[in-house]
């Protein structure tokens, strides 16, 4: 069994480009290392939107317990020591496969 997880922000006005480099040098690097594979990733420019999915081996509650080791994790505190706050808005929701 994977869970995915479905995350959703509206950036920071003016933010968006940051954005994009900051995760493009990080993200691919501590996610999948913490056990989170990126199985996608887009950004809609125009309307300062970036969505993006990560997933784990098993359940909700499996993918929890991951997640607040990451939380804690050096990697993540390196990943994101002394960058601004550039999301405005978050939406992060778990989803299921609908695809028959």
């Amino acid at each position: 069994m994977r869970t995915v997880q479905l995350r959703r922000y509206t950036l920071v006005e003016g933010e968006y480009d940051a954005f994009v480099a900051w995760w493009n040098e990080w993200m691919p690097r501590v996610r999948p290392a913490a056990g989170f594979p990126i199985e996608f990733a887009y950004g809609l420019p125009e309307t300062n939107e970036f969505v993006w999915a990560v997933s784990a081996e098993g359940d909700e509650d499996a993918f929890l317990a991951r997640e607040k080791e990451y939380m804690a994790s050096d990697a993540r505190a390196e990943a994101f020591a002394g960058v601004p706050q550039r999301v405005a808005e978050y939406n992060i929701r778990f989803v299921r496969d609908v695809v028959a």
